[in-house]
């Protein structure tokens, strides 16, 4: 029983900004009804509520490694790190950025000075593409031809008409040129993080590690097998109850089966060939687009960062002038395919996005009985900025307004059933994660009289 495996652990939370203990304990009952709802459960939950810059709220449910034969249950804990899927896609554009502000990019150069080689779509080859359409998805790559490639691959081999994984040129859309188009597309991050190994001269991972995750103390990283191994234990496997490969047929009734990063079975390896990799040629294999490992209290020390113009414990992580450019709105929705809202949205979710991070809007459209839209709060009342992490089972969000500085992270290291299945009232989101939002929000954000 999961109610079993109930772990609530707090971050350190400053007495002056903790929720009321009876307000706290309504809100921790509301979550654990969500992670035990026999609808659609979920095998482990943590979440953050930050109101006015304060995190006022932060709680683990369930666990981060399942019972097994050989092993009792592991409780989650403030520690647990998540591959927190393409929430990783908004941590990657923080160093990014950081090379930005130091000069080594430029958002609006023809990344092919970065590359060594001329990046064309071939169907539109008198039309540069640039930093920021990678980073707002408009660049008009697609994920057809693949977006994960070995240490031996380099990314003008997929990328190039004539290479050897070029095939019949998928990874291109025929229909649209670089630069207004948005299509939400993993390929981006990794060919962003070649740039950024091209610019920074050395390995996406250990990048990041110096750009971002070092300065702020985070024990966060994009390739596990430079964890120690008390690290690796810190780890959650992500479940679903339905088959990881073949049919991958849904049984809400059967056990839970590990999807990823089950490392009581198999520790992390590195992949083969990695010894020989050459740094600039294919960042897509440190999964910029979605395998960093990271905590949920980290993902709040990174809000705060960013709710604070850059500056993290007395050092100037960003610049507040490149927090406010990589904030910024670039697209925004407008359905008739004219200017910057020419967009496949997947079904209503996206409407506005900045560089590298999804704008919510708070837009709900309910038609013929279905919910679409970027509402995060039923009734409306909550905008912001941040990434949503969907893969493997995992469910994550993270989201903030800049302005009144409230923030809240979840991440759901699995689901029970097929989330399709139980559509949002609000949202084109699942029914269970508008119920988190909303709790939330309600019960940690929004003050009692309001």
């Amino acid at each position: 029983m999961l109610t079993a495996l109930l772990a609530m652990a707090c971050l350190s939370i400053p007495a002056a900004a903790a929720l009321p203990a009876p307000r706290a304990e309504a809100l921790t009952r509301q979550l654990q009804a969500i992670v035990d709802d026999p609808a659609i459960p979920l095998p482990g939950l943590a979440v953050v509520a930050i109101r006015k810059g304060e995190i006022v709220y932060s709680r683990q449910f369930g666990a981060k490694r399942l019972a097994s034969a050989t092993a009792p249950a592991q409780p989650m804990d403030a520690d647990t790190m998540f591959r927190i899927a393409s929430v990783s896609k908004f941590v990657t554009t923080l160093g990014t950025m950081k090379l930005v502000e130091q000069g080594r990019l430029a958002l609006d150069l023809d990344v092919s000075d970065y590359l060594g080689y001329r990046l064309r779509n071939p169907h539109f080859p008198d039309q540069p593409i640039t930093l920021r359409m990678l980073l707002t998805h408009t660049s008009s790559l697609r994920d057809e031809g693949g977006f994960k490639f070995d240490p031996a691959t380099d990314l003008k081999e997929v990328l190039l008409p004539g290479g050897r994984l070029y095939g019949k040129g998928a990874m291109w859309s025929a229909n649209h040129g670089p630069g207004r188009y948005f299509e939400y597309v993993n390929f981006n991050s990794g060919i962003i993080a070649t740039i950024m190994e091209r610019a920074g001269g050395e390995r996406f991972d250990r990048l990041m590690r110096r750009l971002v995750f070092d300065p702020m103390g985070l024990k966060a990283g994009f390739y596990l097998a430079d964890f120690a191994p008390a690290r690796i234990g810190d780890v959650a496997t992500l479940y679903r109850r339905r088959e990881k490969d073949g049919d991958e047929r849904w049984d809400p009734k059967g056990p839970w089966i590990a999807q990823s990063d089950d490392f009581a079975v198999q520790a992390p390896l590195a992949p083969p060939g990695l010894d020989r990799y050459v740094v600039g040629s294919n960042g897509t294999l440190f999964g910029p687009q979605g395998s960093l490992r990271i905590s949920a209290g980290e993902l709040a020390q990174i809000m705060l960062m960013l709710m604070n113009e850059g500056q993290y414990r007395g050092k100037q992580i960003l610049k507040p002038e490149t927090v406010s450019t990589m904030l910024s709105r670039q697209w925004t929705l407008d359905g008739n395919g004219k200017g910057s809202g020419d967009s496949d949205n997947f079904r209503g979710l996206y409407h506005a996005w900045g560089l590298g991070n999804q704008h919510f809007t708070d837009t709900s459209i309910v038609k013929d009985g279905r919910a679409s839209g970027d509402r995060l709060v039923e009734g409306g009342g909550f905008s912001g900025v941040g990434h949503l992490g969907w893969s493997w089972g995992l469910n994550a969000l993270f989201v903030f307004d800049p302005k009144t500085k409230n923030g809240m992270i979840y991440v759901g290291s699995g689901v029970g059933d097929n989330p399709e299945l139980h559509p949002g009232r609000f949202s084109s989101g699942a029914r269970f994660q508008e119920r988190i939002t909303d709790a939330l929000y309600r019960g940690a954000i929004v003050a009692p009289k309001e």
